[in-house]
Parts: structure tokens; sequence; C-alpha cells
């Protein structure tokens, strides 16, 4: 499974990108926001260090705009992904675009059937929202099962992005069920390698290491 940062600031996806372990980048309106930088200036920046994917996401709202805007952003760099809802629009938008040979990530997906659309409109990502369907009671999980299971039945080729990770045990979870990528906040990926019988464990082995009196070099 490639596992994406989800996340527009350049500074916080460099130091997650120097494991080597990263394999794209999802952004948004609100996470871009947040950066208090040139939208452009923010993408431009994360592209180049991140050699995958890079989701940039449209904000018009009817097909037309989002086409415009798409390829718009489609220019920053050859590894933009342009990101558009799953409404009517959207997927208008995401035929139009994919059909001229870009990739698409088509965001906000909450069931099998749009899923379903999403695919038949030459989708190149399906972003289901995992933790906002947990929020209310649903099982974000089973999403991706029954989106997974869609998909290998009539070969569709577009990826499930597992989207709206809350915890490390989405991403396990997610992994099980056959999510193709899982993004997620920087902050959670440096989690994902944290267990404390690892620490407990390399603390003992330093210990008793140390007693020996030897160096390695």
């Amino acid at each position: 499974m490639k596992l994406f940062l989800d996340s527009a600031d350049p500074k916080e996806i460099a130091s997650a990108v120097a494991t080597g372990l990263v394999d794209g980048v999802t952004t948004n309106p609100s996470l871009a926001a947040k950066t208090g930088m040139k939208l452009t200036d923010a993408l431009r920046a994360i592209c180049e260090m991140v050699p995958g994917s890079v989701s940039a996401e449209v904000t018009a709202t009817d097909a037309d705009a989002m086409i415009a805007e798409g390829k718009h952003l489609a220019k920053i760099a050859s590894n933009i992904t342009v990101k558009v809802p799953l409404t009517w629009d959207g997927l208008r938008a995401c035929k139009a675009l994919s059909g001229e040979g870009h990739t698409v990530n088509v965001t906000l997906c909450f069931s099998p059937n749009q899923a379903l659309l999403a695919a038949k409109a030459g989708a190149t990502f399906i972003s289901p929202f995992i933790g906002r369907l947990d929020d209310i009671g649903a099982d974000g999980m089973e999403l991706i099962r029954e989106i997974r299971l869609i998909y290998d039945n009539y070969n569709f080729a577009t990826e499930i992005l597992a989207a709206s990770i809350r915890h490390p045990m989405h991403v396990r979870e997610a992994a099980l069920a056959g999510a193709d990528v899982c993004t997620l906040p920087p902050a959670l990926f440096k989690q994902l390698a944290h267990h404390p019988l690892t620490d407990k464990g390399l603390a003992a082995f330093l210990e008793d290491w140390k007693k020996t009196g030897q160096s390695i070099l």
C-alpha cells in the first residue's frame, strides 16, 4: 500500500519525505489555508520534493469552472493530480479531465455507488473518508471493503485512496481491506513506526551492549 501525506505545508512534508517512505501527497483548500502560503508556491515546492502524485483541489462548484481550474493546476508540475468533489459536476469534470490525460482524484466519497460512478468517469483515485463515516456511527472500513470488491469485479483501474485517517489502526485496517493508498497527516505518519515494546527492547539491548565496553567502529 502506498502512503501519502495529507498536508499542504512543504516544511512538515520535507522531514517525512526524507525517510524515503512517502509515495505522494494530498492537499485540500482547508490545509492550504493553514499554511499562509500562496497555493501555487506551496504546490510547486511540494512537487519538487515528492516524485509521486500531489493532489491539488479545485474550488469551483460547476463543471466548466472545475475543468478550467483543473487544467490551470495541472500546469504547475507534471505530478499534479487534479482533485474534484464527488458531485455530478465533479464527475463531469473528472470525465473531461481524465479524457485529456490528466490524473484525477475524486474526493469526499461516502458510498459504494459514488465510487462506482467515479471509476466509470475515469478517476485515477477515489477518496473514501473513513473517519467522517466513523464519526456518524457508520463503518468507514466497510466502505473500503465494498469498493475493493466492486472494483475487482469489473477490473476498474481506479485506485482506492483511504482518507480521513484518524489513528494508526485505520492504516492497518485499510491495508487489510485492500486500499491501494492511505493518506495521513505527517504527525500520524511518524506514529506508525512507534511501539512501546520496540522502545523497551532497544533500551535493554543498548544497556547490555554498554556493559561490554565494546565499539563496533
